[in-house]
């Protein structure tokens, strides 16, 4: 995927906090109004999409992105006669900026594209529909029950996952060849070995402005990540343990001797790659070894680089320890609980995400699809990159562990609150233990 700000270090993308989120729905007092109206309602004095069969559809991307949702689109159109699509797509801080305007004024688009930094935010506030009321036009029976579960809010489906994406390694082999290091066996490798790998690449292609590693230190998917293979939870449900402070130390620690060693460059080196358009990242330009991301954003890196690259688990604390992956959601389509037109919207989402007409369209790039036949069905489409993509979430299907929680309706602010912290401590104003109780404080005061 190519969604922006692009960082490495983020989990999907972030932008707009809850506060703004509330600012927008109070000031036209739609706070109330939409607490009122429970998902599964349909009713409001300014209902979304009533414009005589016209179905309004927001989404962010790129160009390349917004064309292959139109194809789709019109392939939907052709296939249910007398409902056009309007697609209105915007860039990643601009389309949160108009939802929450627009749901403020009761004026939602009919179908929302929502990620998983949001959804609890407007799920909430009864801004979206409760998909089990349109089972008969919106058929997701045969996903996976876990994925799926990753689009209730308060025990009701507000969202359908588009697709999956495996936080991972990025490897581009070309640089682990001129470095003269072999690919490790991530089935068995831990982050100390990891770590060692990375600096034996800096250390050979360094003069060349090469490293082993772009970055650690300042992202809530490698924390998440982190603390979840000690079975603990940024954001715990009940069930779960919190992370404590020193799981998150440990992990500040080790992005420190992952300076200390060269196995990544110095903060400021970081911090300007992490803001880098993609094409001119370090691991775009075939100037970092090794890279974490979203698994279905390595092709946008490979088309850049001019390689091919290959995925790898996440390394492990111990070995023969399980680093504990799991599926994540990488978007959603919803529903505005305020369209009057929520079955052609529910057609319109089952089109989207099972018929091949729009499948073998959009194949991978708003994630691996999350059905398992529509995976099968849009193989023999993708390009080489992509089929590396597919491969690896099916290889791994079998050893993720339940996915968290969605980001709480309270935690919108958590990636870039997180960001700061990490950057501070990553540039030596703060000691990774302050990091961590900062960032704990942080997270605990969001929900």
């Amino acid at each position: 995927m190519t969604d922006a700000p692009r960082t490495h270090r983020s989990s999907f993308p972030h932008g707009l906090s809850r506060r703004s989120v509330v600012a927008a729905f109070a000031a036209t007092g739609s706070v109330a109004a939409l607490a009122a109206c429970a998902p599964g309602s349909s009713g409001g004095s300014k209902a979304s999409g009533d414009s005589g069969g016209t179905l309004r559809v927001s989404t962010w991307g790129n160009d390349s992105r917004l064309k292959l949702t139109q194809q789709a689109a019109a392939e939907f159109e052709k296939a249910n006669p007398g409902i056009k699509v309007t697609v209105e797509n915007s860039e990643w801080t601009n389309y949160w900026d108009k939802l929450a305007t627009s749901t403020a004024a009761n004026d939602s688009p009919d179908v929302i594209q929502m990620d998983e930094a949001y959804i609890a935010a407007y799920g909430t506030r009864g801004a979206l529909l409760d998909l089990d009321t349109v089972k008969s036009q919106l058929d997701l029976s045969e996903m996976d029950s876990k994925v799926l579960d990753t689009g209730k809010v308060e025990d009701k489906l507000v969202g359908a996952p588009i697709g999956v994406g495996n936080f991972s390694v990025g490897v581009n082999p070309t640089v682990l060849q001129q470095a003269g290091v072999e690919m490790p066996d991530d089935t068995k490798w831990t982050w100390e070995e990891f770590a060692a790998l990375a600096t034996q690449v800096s250390a050979k292609l360094g003069a060349q402005g090469v490293v082993g590693f772009d970055g650690y230190g300042t992202g809530t998917a490698e924390v998440g990540a982190w603390v979840r293979q000690f079975k603990q939870e940024i954001f715990p449900t009940k069930e779960q343990t919190a992370a404590d402070e020193a799981t998150v130390t440990s992990y500040f620690e080790y992005a420190d001797a992952l300076v200390a060693s060269g196995a990544t460059p110095q903060a400021s080196v970081q911090s300007e790659n992490s803001t880098a358009a993609l094409d001119a990242s370090l691991f775009a330009t075939n100037k970092a070894a090794f890279h974490l991301q979203f698994h279905t954003q390595i092709s946008a890196f490979a088309a850049a680089s001019g390689n091919e690259l290959k995925l790898l688990r996440l390394p492990a604390q111990k070995t023969g320890e399980s680093p504990r992956m799991v599926n994540k959601a990488s978007m959603y389509w919803s529903i505005s609980a305020r369209t009057k037109q929520s079955e052609n919207a529910a057609k319109f989402v089952d089109f989207m995400l099972t018929d091949p007409a729009a499948t073998k369209i959009l194949t991978t790039e708003r994630g691996v699809p999350a059905i398992p036949s529509v995976q099968k069905d849009i193989e023999p489409v993708l390009s080489p990159q992509s089929k590396i993509v597919l491969a690896f979430s099916q290889a791994i299907a079998s050893e993720v562990v339940d996915p968290p929680q969605v980001t709480p309706s309270g935690a919108s602010a958590w990636n870039t609150e997180f960001t700061t912290i990490g950057t501070d401590q990553l540039f030596g104003r703060t000691k990774p233990a302050d990091a961590a109780k900062n960032a704990l404080t942080t997270a605990k005061g969001m929900v």
